[in-house]
């Protein structure tokens, strides 16, 4: 065990610079089993222990283990049982099985496994005595020496070692010289045993790793912008005058009272002129060929006409220079087909409308671009 650790504890340095040896101290309590010719269950004992060890490496550690209480034996034939008491103190070397296969310190629980050498004494088994069998059946019975060796092998799993407090689940097997028990069978004592413990870190000694930067170059691809002119298309607006006409017609019955009402007509009109001041306005009054004379007519045609005017003027603000009339009599009839229609003042308006329209041109300008540039960066790792 101890060559393997010293082999297995350079490779785990190098899996953790930054480890720090440190040293602990630790109580346990269990129980313990000494193996014999009788039922288990009636060989279980309490046992208790103390240590103080140091963990040198990652995966090497040592400790100082005394190991006390009771150890109980008997004559299964006999239904004959005994007890007395031993003390084991041992040099235990540790090795972490966790540490060897991987690199995380910080891990919840730790693998060990531990084996040792040391000596056992045991002493007060008065009540092998007072059973009273035949002292051929235990020839050694601690008469002389109560000393006997003990070697041990074992495993631990053991919480975050990087705590400062920590517990522990222990089994372990001790092989002792066949005096152990008080009885012979030329052959080692075993006994076994399993604990728990609570464990107190202290001592941190090792040196943390220095982490020494190394530089080097590298070449990376930025993007940048950069003003470059180009030539774009955009809408632009234009002003254009475009041509509107206006053509309305009013209708006159030979009766004033069936005459129709001028005045929608007027307005209509007169929103034109409003809405175009430089147009021109014809208006021009007829008479129908059916009724009155050719003298008549024309003065019933110019009137309507002249009417229609003053009203566009005085009713409605509209400038009169813009405004022409004419009369036509009978002598024109716009609609053959139906004579009445012909009593009539027919309105012919024509202007310009400014016009706002966008077209597309195109212009250059100055534009931002992202342009790929290659730039060499020291980084530090």
């Amino acid at each position: 065990m101890a060559a393997s650790a010293l082999l297995m504890a350079g490779t785990a340095m190098a899996q953790s610079q930054d480890w720090k040896s440190f040293s602990y101290v630790e109580a346990q309590g269990g129980l313990q089993l000494t193996s014999t010719n009788a039922p288990m269950d009636k060989l279980f004992t309490p046992t208790a222990a103390l240590s103080i060890g140091h963990y040198f490496t990652p995966v090497v550690g040592a400790r100082l283990h005394v190991n006390a209480r009771q150890s109980k034996s008997g004559f299964a034939d006999l239904d004959q049982y005994y007890k007395w008491k031993y003390i084991t103190p041992d040099l235990d070397l540790m090795i972490n099985l966790s540490n060897i296969f991987g690199s995380n310190q910080d891990r919840a629980l730790n693998l060990i496994l531990l084996g040792g050498v040391g000596l056992n004494y045991a002493w007060d088994n008065d009540e092998l005595a007072a059973l009273g069998v035949a002292p051929q059946r235990v020839p050694l019975a601690w008469k002389d020496n109560r000393l006997s060796h003990n070697l041990r092998a074992g495993l631990r799993l053991e919480t975050n070692q990087s705590k400062p407090l920590g517990f522990s689940l222990e089994v372990n097997a001790n092989s002792l010289d066949d005096r152990f028990n008080s009885k012979t069978n030329d052959a080692d004592d075993w006994q076994f045993t399993a604990m728990l413990g609570v464990n107190f870190r202290f001592g941190y000694k090792g040196k943390k790793h220095v982490y020494v930067p190394v530089t080097r170059e590298i070449e990376e691809t930025v993007w940048e912008e950069v003003p470059v002119k180009k030539m774009v298309k955009e809408k632009r607006p234009v002003t254009k005058m475009v041509p509107v006409k206006l053509h309305k017609e009013v209708f006159y019955a030979i009766r004033i009272s069936d005459n129709m009402d001028p005045s929608i007509i007027q307005r209509e009109v007169a929103d034109f002129m409003k809405q175009n001041p430089n147009s021109k306005v014809m208006i021009v009054g007829y008479a129908d060929k059916g009724t009155g004379n050719a003298r008549l007519n024309k003065m019933y045609a110019a009137k309507r006409a002249e009417t229609f005017k003053k009203d566009l003027v005085e009713k409605h603000g509209c400038k009169a220079e813009n405004i022409v009339i004419d009369s036509k009599g009978d002598t024109v009839q716009p609609f053959p087909e139906d004579n009445d229609k012909n009593r009539c003042v027919i309105i012919d308006a024509e202007g310009q409308k400014q016009v706002t329209e966008y077209e597309e041109v195109e212009v250059e300008k100055t534009v931002m671009e992202k342009v790929a540039k290659t730039v060499k960066r020291t980084i530090t790792e």
